[in-house]
This record gives structure tokens, C-alpha cells and sequence, in this order.
């Protein structure tokens, strides 16, 4: 079990923030930012779960218009203000991203999608099919065209979290789970109970991830936060600019937006610093089940040769997996949840969490502060959910 952080605790607390990954890194270091005294509670270590398993993808091209890309146009920017203060370790890099159709009528499907996206602010420039190979000269030959985002981007996760959690000057306890969220006889909420003793606050903000639905239950509401497993293929160290950008099919866009609990896999494919290649993603909802998934890293790996041949004599030194936060209409839990006043959450971004962390963080920060919100939160209203009949409300 990792051990209690040193770090110490202020006698009075503006906000607990449950969850040590990206997201809730982000909610501490806005706070923080904001003067709020905040503590991070988390019963693994930093980045112990998605945020961990994550490839680090700060994407606006798979998102189409409404909240969601609302969220993450607000989070790019942020991003990069936040990649001026950041140590190199965050690893950040403003590489783009490139789609690109495989026949005729992908290529105008995601043409009608990037129009859409550009009139919300994205910047989406379509190549056609001789161009493709200026980006990216190792590409299949014989795709139809594609389509150029420039504001897509990438960090290395854990690194990223670790770092704002460091710059929010936060109390940060490890190793410690939350059985309780303790209220007063009004039903609102004065803190929270760990394994390790209580810490009282007037505020707890649910940034659990995957665990989102179970914290938000020890709350006596309903949030149905359901894990969604995905798989990571990580290769050799390969030559630098083999690969330039994050590639993807454009198939991986209608996997995203997918409720299917069934595998799906389209191939996201990506350098990083230290020279491996990143080969996603794969998604299929299967509880919390572990198991090493043959299937799954077959279609990645055949997936990604597709449309990289050069990748077929490329050595897969090793695989990982983890479990996104998936709520049933693709959108976040963000903000106070009016059922439990002090409540707040900020979790079930699925796939998304590491690219929608700021945006996220600082919406929660305006709502514990009693601040103007930098966007519409409505959408992300935690009680949005009906509860099933017996269950929590």
C-alpha cells in the first residue's frame, strides 16, 4: 500500500477532492489557484488508475459539436497555458492530428463532420489523398483523403498529474480510501471519512474516475459511472518522425461516440519522446475484468499495419489495459450536485478525462468558489440521470 503523504494537512479545509488522477489533479490545482485550501485523497498511488493506463491524448478531432467539444476547445487552450509552466517531464507536444477515410464514402462522412466541427471553432483542413504522404510519409497508399487538426495534442499522463498536483500546493494523501462522505443533519456535506481517520471540509468533489458511481453512492446518489476496458499496444523503440502525428482512422470517430458494450477497435497511432510507439484503442464494457485480451490486440496490431505497412516487421514489446469512466450519453458528471448540497463532481469522461482535465478543473473551482462559470455547465449536470427503481436517488 503506498504510504501516507507527508505533505501537511491545513486545520481548515475548503474542499476534499477524491481521486489522485489527471482530472483531479486539475480540480486541486484550479482551486489552488483560486485560494482554496484543498486536500486529494486518493487509496492508490498518483495516476494509479485511468490516468495511468492512458495514452496522454488531448484530442478536439473526434468530437463532434456540442458540449463535449465545447469542454475540450476550452481545455486546448488551457493546455497549452499550462504547458508553459509545466516541466518538460509532462511531455507535451502540440503534434496534431491526422485522420484519414479509407474509401469514398468515409471521406465524405468526415467531411460533413469536420464541416460541423469547424463551425464551433476547430481547425479541420482536409488533404487530399496525394497530400497525405506530406504529413505522414510512411502511410498506406490508396486511402481517398483525410483531414488535418492542428490543435490536437498530447501529454504523458501520469507526469501531467503528478505535476499539478506538485504546482497546486494541495495535501495530498495516499494510500487512503474514502469509505464515508460524512453530512450533517441537513444532509449536507462537512467532509469525509477515511481509512485513516476523518477530514472535515464543506465541500468533496468526486473525481474517483471508473469509481465515480460507487464514491457517488457512499453519497447516497446515482450516478451510473460504468467502466469501459481498453487496450494499449506499446512497441520498440523506433527512429524519431516515423510516425509525425496521432493517426486514426476515421472509424475510430463512430467508436467513440458508440454505446455498444461489444469490442471495438480502430487503430490510434502515435509516437512518443522516448521512441515507442502507442498503438489504441480498443473499447468494450466488461466490468472490471483484467484478462488479457488476444482478440483485442490482434485487431490493433493488424489494424495499425493497415495503415502502416512499415509496422509489420515492428517488434509489440509489451501491452496494457485500463478502464475508462463511461456514463450512457458520453458526457461528464461535472459540477454540484443540488440532491446533496457541498457535493460536487467531476468525473465519466470515458475516454477523454487526460484532454478535458483544465476545462473540467476549472468549472469545479468557479462552482466551489461561487464563481462565473468559463461555459455552460448545464450539460454536465450530475443529476441528469434517472435512478433505477430501488436504487439510490
Amino acid at each position: 500500500m503506498p504510504t501516507r503523504h507527508v505533505s501537511h494537512v491545513p486545520a481548515a479545509l475548503d474542499a476534499v477532492i477524491i481521486g489522485a488522477g489527471v482530472v483531479g489533479a486539475a480540480c486541486a490545482y484550479y482551486a489552488g489557484r483560486a485560494g482554496l485550501a484543498v486536500a486529494v485523497v486518493d487509496r492508490g498511488p498518483v495516476a494509479g488508475g485511468t490516468t495511468g493506463a492512458g495514452e496522454g491524448n488531448l484530442l478536439v478531432s473526434d468530437k463532434e459539436p456540442g458540449p463535449e467539444l465545447d469542454l475540450a476547445l476550452l481545455s486546448t487552450r488551457l493546455w497549452r497555458e499550462l504547458a508553459e509552466t509545466l516541466p518538460p517531464e509532462a511531455e507535451y507536444e502540440p503534434k496534431g492530428g491526422l485522420v484519414v477515410a479509407s474509401d469514398e464514402t468515409a471521406l465524405t462522412a468526415l467531411r460533413a463532420f469536420a464541416a460541423g466541427q469547424r463551425a464551433s471553432g476547430v481547425d479541420a483542413r482536409e488533404l487530399p489523398a496525394d497530400r497525405l504522404t506530406d504529413l505522414e510519409p510512411h502511410l498506406a497508399p490508396g486511402l481517398a483523403g483525410g483531414f488535418h487538426y492542428p490543435q490536437d495534442a498530447q501529454v504523458q499522463p501520469a507526469q501531467a498529474a503528478a505535476r499539478l498536483l506538485r504546482a497546486s500546493g494541495a495535501a495530498l494523501l495516499l494510500g487512503e480510501e474514502v469509505t464515508a462522505v460524512l453530512t450533517d443533519r441537513r444532509g449536507a456535506v462537512r467532509g469525509v471519512r477515511t481509512t485513516r481517520g476523518d477530514l472535515h471540509a464543506p465541500a468533496v468533489v468526486n473525481a474517483a474516475g471508473t469509481w465515480g458511481g460507487a464514491l457517488a453512492e457512499r453519497a447516497g446518489v446515482h450516478l451510473p459511472v460504468l467502466p469501459r476496458r481498453g487496450f494499449v499496444l506499446v512497441t520498440e523503440p523506433l527512429p524519431p518522425r516515423l510516425v509525425r502525428h496521432k493517426v486514426y482512422a476515421a472509424d475510430y470517430v463512430a467508436d467513440v461516440a458508440s454505446g455498444s458494450a461489444a469490442l471495438q477497435s480502430s487503430a490510434v497511432v502515435e509516437s512518443t519522446p522516448a521512441g515507442p510507439l502507442l498503438i489504441g484503442a480498443t473499447r468494450e464494457r466488461v466490468g472490471f475484468d483484467r484478462t488479457l485480451s488476444t482478440e483485442a490486440l490482434r485487431r490493433l496490431a493488424a489494424q495499425a499495419t493497415a495503415l502502416f505497412p512499415v509496422l509489420g516487421g515492428v517488434r509489440a514489446l509489451r501491452a496494457y489495459h485500463g478502464f475508462r469512466p463511461y456514463l450512457p450519453d458520453h458526457l461528464p458528471a461535472i459540477g454540484p450536485d443540488p440532491r446533496v448540497p457541498g457535493l460536487h463532481h467531476a468525473c465519466g469522461h470515458e475516454g477523454a478525462g487526460i484532454g478535458l482535465a483544465p476545462a473540467t478543473g476549472l468549472l469545479v473551482a468557479a462552482a466551489l468558489c461561487g464563481d462565473q462559470p468559463p461555459l455552460d455547465p448545464r450539460p454536465f449536470r450530475p443529476d441528469r440521470f434517472t435512478a433505477p427503481e430501488g436504487a439510490t436517488a
